[in-house]
C-alpha cells in the first residue's frame, strides 16, 4: 500500500513500525550480503545470529548506540568505557606450547604457556557461547608493504570494537573483500568468562594465542588495546623468518626522503617527537625493517589522550572531537558533551583510536627508505642520563636488549616516593614471542648495513632526580633532534661519558653549554655519582640474562657497575 503523500507513512504502519536493528539489517543489505567466499562457517563458526561484514563508521555507529555500547561525545567522536580493564592483561596472556613455538617463542613470565587441549576446550566453548549471538566482522590487512602483508580477520560481538579494528588497520579496497582469506583470526568476546579451575589459568580473562592455528581469543575484557597487540604479536613471530624486523616504534620522514625511527615505551615522548610538523608521519606505534624499507604495520593511530595539550599535539587533539574517533575511558562534560583530556578519574591510560589520514602529514602509503638515524628514547627519571649521546651499534643492540625508562610517583599504583627503573627488552617486551637477542641482532645487521646514526634520547629529569631536578624542555629535545637529524650533530665534538660510556656532543645549536652536561646541572656533584653509580648497577644486573646470548662487542658495550 503506498505511503501517505503528506506523512509518508503507510495506512496502518504505525503500529507495526519496523524496529531499528531492522532499519538498520534493510538498509544495510548491500554490504552485507558481499560475504566472503572464505566465511565464518569455513572457520568452524555455525548456528550464528546476524552476521554483519566489513561495516562502514556510520552503520557500526547506528549498531554501538541501539546495543547501548557507548555514547557520542561533542563533534562525534564514539566514547567508549571499557570497566575494570582499562589496560591490557599481560598476566592473562598465554602462547600455545607445541611443536612449531616449543624451541622458537621465549618462554617465561612474560610468554606463559598454555596447552593445546585447554586452548580447544576454551575455543570450543567460547564457539558454543557465540552461537545465536549478533556478530560483526571485519577483513582488514596488517602491514603497509604488500609483499609482507597480512590478512587479518576480527570478529567481535561487540560494534565498537569493529569500529576500534577498522580504525587501527589497513581496510582493503571493496574489490578485494569477496576473495578475502584470513591469514590470522581474533575471536573477541568482551563479556564471556575462562573458569580458572577448569582452565587452569589465572583469571576469568584470557589472551589466548595459538600460532599453529592462527587463532587468537580474547575474552573477560573489554579493553581494545588488547586487539592491537594481538595482531602486533603475530607479526613479531612470523615476520623474522621473512628477514623482516618487527619494531615497537614511530616513524618519520624529512623533507630530503631521510626516515627516523623513535624506540620507546610509554611516557617517553615517542608520539610527540615523531609528530614534527616539519616532517611526513609514516605511523606511531609499529613499524617493520624489511630489505625494501621502513612499513607501517597499521592504518591507524591508538594516543594516550591524558592532559592531551591543544597547543603542543594539535594535530593528535583535533582527533578527539571527529566523527570516526574511539574514546576508551575518557570523561565527558555531562552538559556539552566535550572531552575532557584532563580527567584522570577512570584511568590515567585514557585512549583516542582513529584512522591515520585524521593527521595531516601522514602519508597515505605508509611506507619509507631504510633509516638514516635510529632513535631511543627514555625517560630518566633519575636526572643522571644525558639529554642526547651517539651510539656505536653494538651499544645500540646494548640499549635495544635493555630497554631503559623510568617510572614516578603518581604514574602506577603502588610506587613510592624514589623513582623505579623499568627495563623493557626491545622496548616492548610483552609483546615479543621470540628471544630478545633475535631481534636484536637483527637491529644490530640493519644498521651496519645501511649505515644509519644512532642516538640515545633522554626526556625525563635534569639537575637531580625527580622531586628535585627538571623535565628536560621540550624545545632543547627538539632542537637537539632536529641537529641529529640533518646530520650536523654527528660532526660535533663529542666527550664519552665516564659512567655510560657512549659519545655526549660538547655543544649543539640552540641548546646552552651546561644542559649537555649531566653532572654540571646538579648542585651536589657527589650526589650525581652516587646516583648514576647505582644506575649503572640496575643495568649490569638487567644485562645478566641476556650476556650468553649475545657476541663479545655486545659485551664490551655493557654498561658495568665498576666502570
Amino acid at each position: 500500500m503506498p505511503a501517505n503523500s503528506e506523512t509518508g507513512i503507510r495506512p496502518g504502519a504505525i503500529g507495526d513500525r519496523p524496529t531499528m536493528e531492522e532499519t538498520l539489517d534493510t538498509a544495510e543489505k548491500p554490504a552485507a550480503s558481499r560475504t566472503p567466499r572464505f566465511d565464518l562457517e569455513s572457520q568452524g563458526m555455525r548456528h550464528l545470529g546476524t552476521v554483519h561484514w566489513n561495516l562502514t563508521a556510520p552503520y557500526l555507529y547506528e549498531h554501538a548506540v541501539r546495543r547501548q555500547e557507548g555514547e557520542l561525545g561533542f563533534g562525534g567522536s564514539f566514547v567508549a568505557n571499557t570497566g575494570k580493564h582499562t589496560g591490557r592483561s599481560p598476566r592473562d596472556k598465554y602462547i600455545v606450547n607445541e611443536p612449531g613455538t616449543k624451541d622458537t617463542v621465549w618462554w617465561g613470565d612474560i610468554n606463559q604457556a598454555i596447552d593445546p587441549e585447554r586452548f580447544d576446550g576454551l575455543h570450543q566453548r567460547m564457539l558454543a557461547y557465540l552461537q545465536g549471538r549478533e556478530l560483526f566482522v571485519q577483513d582488514l590487512y596488517a602491514g603497509a608493504d604488500p609483499e609482507y602483508r597480512l590478512p587479518v580477520r576480527v570478529v567481535s560481538d561487540h560494534a565498537w570494537h569493529s569500529l576500534f579494528s577498522r580504525n587501527m588497520f589497513i581496510r582493503p579496497p571493496e574489490s578485494e573483500l569477496e576473495d578475502f582469506e584470513p591469514a590470522f583470526t581474533i575471536l573477541h568476546a568482551p563479556n564471556f568468562l575462562a573458569i580458572p579451575e577448569l582452565d587452569r589459568i589465572r583469571s576469568e580473562t584470557f589472551i589466548l594465542v595459538n600460532f599453529a592455528s592462527r587463532l587468537v581469543l580474547i575474552g573477560g575484557t573489554r579493553y581494545a588495546g588488547e586487539i592491537k597487540k594481538s595482531v602486533f604479536g603475530y607479526l613479531n613471530f612470523v615476520l623474522p623468518t621473512r628477514d623482516v624486523l618487527p619494531m615497537h616504534c614511530s616513524a618519520n620522514v624529512g623533507p630530503k626522503g631521510d626516515c627516523a625511527i623513535f624506540f620507546g615505551l610509554s611516557g617517553t615522548g615517542k608520539t610527540t617527537l615523531s609528530a614534527d610538523g616539519s616532517r611526513t608521519l609514516i605511523g606511531d606505534d609499529e613499524h617493520g625493517w624489511s630489505p625494501r624499507g621502513i612499513f607501517n604495520f597499521e592504518g591507524g593511530c591508538y594516543a594516550k589522550v591524558i592532559n592531551l595539550s591543544p597547543t603542543a599535539e594539535p594535530e593528535i587533539y583535533a582527533t578527539i572531537t571527529r566523527f570516526g574517533t574511539v574514546l576508551e575511558n575518557v570523561v565527558l562534560d555531562p552538559v556539552t558533551r566535550m572531552p575532557d583530556v584532563d580527567d584522570s578519574s577512570l584511568t590515567e591510560n585514557t585512549r583516542a583510536c582513529y584512522p591515520l589520514d585524521f593527521i595531516p602529514n601522514a602519508d597515505p602509503h605508509s611506507l619509507a627508505p631504510h633509516p638514516k638515524n635510529v632513535i631511543m628514547l627514555t625517560c630518566d627519571a633519575f636526572g643522571v642520563m644525558p639529554p642526547i649521546a651517539k651510539l656505536s651499534a653494538e651499544q645500540a643492540m646494548y640499549h635495544f636488549l635493555s630497554g631503559y625508562t623510568a617510572q614516578v610517583a603518581g604514574t602506577e599504583v603502588g610506587l613510592g616516593k624514589e623513582p623505579r627503573a623499568v627495563f623493557s627488552t626491545c622496548f616492548g617486551a610483552p609483546f615479543m614471542p621470540r628471544h630478545p637477542s633475535e631481534y636484536a641482532r637483527m637491529l644490530g645487521e640493519r644498521i651496519a648495513r645501511y649505515k644509519a646514526d644512532c642516538w640515545l634520547v633522554n626526556t625525563g629529569w635534569s639537575g637531580g632526580a625527580y622531586g628535585v631536578g627538571k623535565r628536560m624542555a621540550i624545545a632543547h629535545t627538539r632542537a637537539l633532534l632536529r641537529a641529529a637529524l640533518d646530520g650536523s650533530l654527528a660532526k660535533a665534538p663529542m666527550r664519552q661519558d665516564g659512567n655510560f660510556g657512549f659519545l655526549v656532543p660538547e655543544s649543539c645549536p640552540e641548546i646552552p653549554g651546561n644542559v649537555l652536561d649531566p653532572r654540571g646541572t646538579w648542585s651536589d656533584g657527589r650526589a650525581y655519582d652516587e646516583v648514576a653509580h647505582s644506575l649503572r648497577g640496575r643495568f649490569e644486573n638487567n644485562f645478566e640474562k641476556f650476556e650468553p646470548f649475545v657476541g663479545s662487542e655486545v659485551k664490551r658495550a655493557a654498561i658495568r657497575a665498576a666502570a
